[in-house]
């Protein structure tokens, strides 16, 4: 029997000083995603979280709440653990780093690096940011502050160890160099190369100002510095010292996932950890971007956090998931907006998934009673979506391997947009009515539950309860918990004869003004979103706030044929491509214009315009345009820009 390949997946542990927040939560609704995504590609997953529990702060908000630390981060394991049972994560590991288990193998480590002569014992004076816990040089302050979150430092003098950081600075280097994906993105590689090339300075790796930490196995009065401690746990969870069997049946890892701010400490001390310990490096640390407020990055100090246990009651798990997923563009940061999550929802998944499936149950039923048909023979547009199928499957599949979460939720969907354009075009309604055309029509019903059934599986990664809930109206999945990731690329799975069932609508409208006026839902808005999340307030409002932007979806779209619209002389319709997909507009600008001037030309788009028939033709969006007086002029990009990106 062949031995599964096996996949290591962690996330950072988290800092239990309170309770997690929705930054928290995409970090690990990523890498769940990942995990999700290799088991169903016949992986052996071995999926990593936990919580990073000792440390200054740690002590000290205990103290000042009149608790034991233990009793105290206890207390808020408890919800951590609740909340991502909550947000279905499927980690194979929890770990505390107040367990045994670690504690033995940080004092292990650490006796290990003394003894040769990489930890040293000397004096140490510096600056120490305590919600940071990290410690600064004069030189690397901003104005006096922390340069990551810009509060006050202290200077402290005490008795420390430390570690020999820039005996190993070359070999790291060297690393990077021979394995350019080591660390993702490209930005945050060049940022970490130029650091290491500026000096590493020895690192502190012991303090004695504080008690709440693991004691240094020699000289107790020291307790382990806590980023030493903490990154341990991706060594003392798969048994590395204790069992050495399953230590090398997962190691090494194959992606640390984190958010860019603790990068520094994944691709520099990590590394040079794994390396004094002749232990291989990890194949990839990858750095996504920050979930932004209107206020700036999530701060559990600024009372600026949003729960993501509150959304997930209100709006779903699988619909707060896909709004994580989708929201970070791969290596850039993203915004989070209520009014952004109700309407991606609404377009996304209840207007074009949702819709989609309820049409194709709706129309099933109405033909064939319930059954779905078996195709016949196959026209020039069943081929074109066929090939959709096949361009949309290799994509998500290779988005997904470069951690690219945005651009793998995007590429699933052009698959739904490709299906609802294809009811458009084969119009079953009028098959319907003539019965020669019974086995087209058949065809047509069968291409498009055959095409529902590969998008759910794509998108189940994301949405791990979509396979169960579209099965129960559409009956395409025998056995759910072995759906493999390679049935989403072969077409024509989809069993002829299998049931539809007319449920709840998968993914319901929602009004988020009526939401806004339940007194209950004002309730947990009070809990969850702290004053920082509103819009602009005040007198002025000329203002909008960075939320009511974000609500508009800005896309670059190419020009491939346009036209004059009959019987209109103001209105050209537009073909234009946005990335994979292709939508029509009407617009007004034919005074301005000949079809021959736009077509090749890249223009901005409103994307997320509700669309609107004009003069009997659909138009999917708006051009954005300049007017003054009898003037105007169409906004077009001089820089050859891939259609589809986003304008921000």
């Amino acid at each position: 029997m062949q031995e599964k390949k096996v996949f290591y997946i962690t996330t950072p542990i988290y800092y239990p000083s309170d309770n997690l927040h929705i930054g928290h939560a995409y970090t690990t609704v990523a890498a769940d995603c990942i995990a999700r995504f290799k088991r169903m590609q016949g992986y052996e997953v071995y999926y990593l979280t936990g919580t990073d529990e000792h440390g200054q702060k740690i002590e000290k908000t205990a103290r000042e709440k009149g608790m034991d630390a233990s009793d105290y981060v206890d207390g808020i394991v408890k919800g951590i653990r609740e909340l991502w049972e909550t947000m279905l994560i499927s980690n194979n590991d929890f770990i505390r780093t107040t367990e045994p288990r670690h504690k033995e193998v940080v004092q292990k480590v650490f006796q290990r690096l003394f003894e040769q002569g990489d930890i040293f014992l000397s004096q140490y004076e510096g600056w120490y940011c305590t919600p940071c816990e990290t410690f600064f040089t004069q030189r690397q302050l901003i104005d006096g502050k922390c340069p990551d979150c810009a509060r006050e430092v202290e200077l402290l003098k005490e008795e420390s160890y430390f570690f020999n950081m820039a005996k190993y600075a070359p070999r790291l280097l060297e690393h990077i160099a021979q394995n350019p994906d080591f660390i993702q993105p490209e930005s945050r590689r060049n940022e970490i190369i130029n650091f290491i090339k500026s000096g590493l300075d020895d690192l502190c790796v012991s303090r004695t100002t504080f008690n709440w930490g693991i004691k240094v196995p020699f000289n107790e009065k020291h307790v382990v510095y806590v980023w030493v401690d903490a990154l341990l746990n991706y060594l003392s969870a798969i048994g590395y010292l204790a069992d050495e069997e399953k230590f090398n049946h997962y190691w090494p890892a194959n992606v640390h996932l984190m958010a860019k701010d603790i990068v520094r400490f994944h691709a520099i001390i990590w590394p040079i950890l794994l390396m004094a310990l002749d232990l291989p490096l990890p194949q990839k640390v990858c750095a996504h971007g920050w979930i932004m407020l209107e206020g700036g990055k999530m701060s559990k100090s600024k009372g600026n956090v949003v729960d993501p246990g509150i959304l997930v009651g209100r709006y779903g798990v699988d619909a707060v998931r896909y709004y994580l997923v989708k929201e970070l563009t791969f290596g850039q940061d993203g915004y989070y907006s209520e009014e952004m999550l109700v309407s991606r929802i609404n377009s996304d998944l209840a207007n074009d998934l949702g819709n989609l499936l309820s049409r194709t149950v709706a129309m099933i039923t109405r033909y064939f009673e319930g059954a779905i048909p078996a195709p016949g023979v196959l026209e020039s547009v069943d081929n074109d979506l066929m090939k959709t199928a096949q361009l949309v499957y290799r994509d998500a599949s290779e988005k997904l391997e470069k951690l690219d979460f945005a651009g793998y939720i995007i590429s699933s969907l052009k698959l739904v947009s490709r299906a609802n354009k294809y009811i458009d075009e084969t119009e079953p309604w009028l098959l319907a009515k003539d019965e020669n055309k019974k086995e087209r029509l058949a065809t047509v019903m069968y291409n498009l539950a055959e095409s529902i059934r590969i998008a759910i599986i794509l998108l189940s990664p994301a949405m791990p309860t979509i396979l169960e809930r579209a099965n129960r109206q559409i009956g395409v999945f025998g056995d759910i918990s072995r759906v493999t990731w390679d049935e989403a690329g072969q077409w024509g799975l989809c069993p002829a004869g299998s049931k539809v069932k007319k449920e709840a609508a998968l993914f319901p409208r929602i009004d988020l003004k009526t939401l806004e006026t339940t007194e209950n839902v004002q309730q947990d808005k009070k809990e969850a979103v702290k004053p920082e999340l509103k819009a602009s307030e005040g007198p002025d409002e000329k203002y909008i706030s960075i939320d009511d932007f974000a609500r508009m979806d800005l896309r670059i779209a190419e020009v491939i044929a346009c036209e004059k619209m009959e019987k209109a002389d103001k209105l050209l319709i537009l073909r234009l491509k946005v990335g994979a997909e292709e939508r029509t507009v009407v617009s007004g600008i034919a005074k301005h214009y000949s079809p021959q001037e736009l077509i090749g030309k890249k223009l901005v788009l409103l994307a997320n315009l509700k669309p609107t028939k004009l003069r009997g033709v659909m138009s999917q969006g708006m051009i954005l345009a300049a007017s003054g007086g009898e003037e105007l002029e169409v906004l077009m990009l001089d820089k050859d820009i891939p259609s589809g990106s986003q304008v921000r």
